[in-house]
């Protein structure tokens, strides 16, 4: 029964999240009046459909994702409303307005959990656990401004940059007594898990703040940034190599997530769809074909160009660049049954 319950919410989570992304194209191409011949809900087999003006909405039998059908969006049209007939500025406005839905609705659900707390997490140094070496180093009242270079935007943003560190020595520069300090080879215990991964322990605690309305915004805005910059960074760590496909997670692992996130409570469950939304939204933006990225980025082409690309080269390239993520989708789905029978 928890194994149907979990595949369900799953599918609700990615529904919901698809569905906003898809909402945000729907909205300003229907405000940029390009022609939108549907808008579904879900894949595969039609369920429902209904006509309302030039637009079909239609509910299909796959509730783990959804489209919006524009006029002109990867053919030919006659039509003068068709999407490749508007001026480039408005093209790029309605793909880049998926993602940008994505990530307010991840923003929304961050002011909802920041309304729930009683403090607001800052960047100062409050305290050490007892025997921590960092305490030789680093000083209560010490506000942390960037760790290992990478620039601090807030209290989340800090823990994040301190578990990314992968050697337990890490750099810091701080505020200390109203000047900026840098703080070198500082050292922290490192912690190993059952999976074999390894994280910093961090052994010290932060000072947290009471909260305003305009404080509490501004956090959530942080926390924002925060999982912006941690999927940017994650999927640089995988270019890279510091990080392989196998670290990746498809809908199979994100159910077990899902899984683990419930038996803790709606608060987890409610984190979880935050970062999943802007993940989502992030990942759409990457300069990848067949994605927003892609395609806005032909449009930026255009736009320095002043003449678009050949509608056929293009068509060609976010062809491929779906085929090889079809391919990344198997193979991160079978490396997460492979983690999960294990």
């Amino acid at each position: 029964m928890q194994i149907v319950v979990t595949i369900l919410v799953t599918i609700l989570i990615f529904g919901i999240i698809i569905n906003i992304h898809e909402a945000g194209h729907f909205f300003f191409a229907k405000l940029f009046g390009v022609r939108v011949n549907e808008f579904s809900f879900g894949m595969g087999p039609l369920l429902f459909q209904k006509v309302k003006g030039e637009t079909e909405y239609s509910i299909r039998l796959f509730p783990i994702g959804g489209y919006v059908a524009m006029e002109g969006e990867s053919e030919d049209s006659d039509d003068e409303r068709a999407f490749f007939r508007k001026p480039a500025w408005q093209r790029f406005i309605i793909l880049f307005a998926g993602a940008a839905m994505n990530i307010l609705m991840g923003l929304g659900i961050l002011i909802g959990l920041v309304s729930g707390q009683e403090l607001l997490g800052t960047t100062v140094i409050a305290g050490f656990d007892e025997g921590i070496a960092a305490s030789q180093y680093l000083q209560s009242g010490d506000r942390i401004t960037r760790i290992n270079g990478y620039h601090i935007s807030g209290y989340n943003d800090a823990l994040f940059q301190l578990l990314r560190d992968e050697d337990g020595v890490i750099d810091f520069q701080v505020v200390r007594n109203g000047e900026t300090t840098q703080v070198d080879q500082v050292p922290f215990e490192m912690e190993t898990y059952e999976d074999g991964s390894r994280a910093v322990k961090l052994g010290l605690t932060f000072y947290g703040v009471e909260k305003t309305p305009l404080s509490s915004l501004q956090y959530a805005a942080e926390w924002t940034v925060s999982i912006v910059k941690q999927v940017w960074y994650s999927f640089m760590d995988i270019l890279t190599g510091r990080y392989g496909l196998s670290e990746l997670s498809g809908p199979v692992g994100t159910a077990t997530v899902v899984s683990q996130a419930s038996s803790l409570g709606l608060r987890s469950v409610m984190l979880l769809v935050a970062f999943l939304t802007i993940n989502v939204g992030v990942f759409n933006l990457f300069p990848i074909p067949a994605l927003d990225g892609g395609r806005l980025l032909f449009v930026i082409i255009e736009m320095i160009r002043r003449r678009p690309v050949d509608p056929k080269y293009e068509n060609y390239i976010h062809a491929a660049g779906m085929a090889m993520l079809l391919c990344l989708i198997v193979v991160v789905t079978f490396s997460d049954i492979t983690k999960l029978l294990q």
